[in-house]
């Protein structure tokens, strides 16, 4: 069985309705950051034994200057906490490594990412490949986010991707992250967003994934 897993309704709600009766895939509401991403798949993955492999969806601010743009759809390489560290005005220094033993950076490359991006090149669906950088403060300002994406050399943000692949990785379970663009990341301004679009595009890519894998 794949679990499907995403952070709010209006994200996870397409999917259900796209896999309405499909054998052998579940869902789970997150809720929203990296807390309460990790405690509910946590429980999640301690009450039911035979996940095959966890798909984690929805939306991202992508950064400019990597080729996104707005609504295309994201494959996570590799996901990073990005502002788990010391904070100061113009950066975010992380913990010395001999200090402090944290993990804050997660391979996504396993088994089934392999299989999915064989899917994805079968079917000939379009995505961008890259690290993916999760935060607990979204990015409202063009300056951090051209700090994340140098830092990082990362595509795209969102709020619960490393929670998850920490679970997944604690508990033996391949994750597999796909987000679709639903802004930049730029000095805020929601008129530009495309939210209904990029949850509906996740959702659904999310979806057939989870059916041709099931086949």
């Amino acid at each position: 069985m794949y679990l499907l897993i995403a952070a709010t309704p209006f994200e996870l709600d397409p999917a259900v309705q796209a896999l309405r009766g499909q054998p052998d895939v579940d869902f789970l509401l997150s809720g929203i950051g990296p807390v309460d991403a990790a405690f509910s798949l946590t429980r999640y993955l301690c009450r039911n034994s035979d996940i095959q492999g966890v798909i984690n969806f929805g939306i991202a601010g992508a950064y400019y200057g990597n080729g996104c743009g707005m609504l295309d759809l994201c494959v996570a390489q590799t996901e990073s906490l990005a502002d788990l560290g010391i904070c100061f005005a113009d950066r975010i220094e992380f913990f010395a490594e001999s200090v402090l033993k944290i993990n804050q950076v997660f391979d996504l490359r396993n088994r089934l990412f392999a299989q999915i991006q064989s899917i994805l090149a079968k079917e000939k669906i379009s995505v961008r490949y890259g690290g993916f950088v999760t935060v607990s403060c979204a990015s409202g300002t063009a300056k951090r986010g051209e700090y994340l994406h140098t830092t990082h050399q990362a595509i795209c943000e969102n709020m619960e991707g490393a929670a998850l692949a920490r679970v997944c990785e604690g508990m033996g379970v391949d994750f597999f992250e796909l987000r679709c663009v639903s802004n930049m990341v730029e000095d805020r301004d929601q008129a530009k967003w495309k939210l209904p679009e990029a949850c509906e595009k996740a959702a659904r890519a999310a979806a057939e994934l989870a059916r041709l894998l099931s086949l």
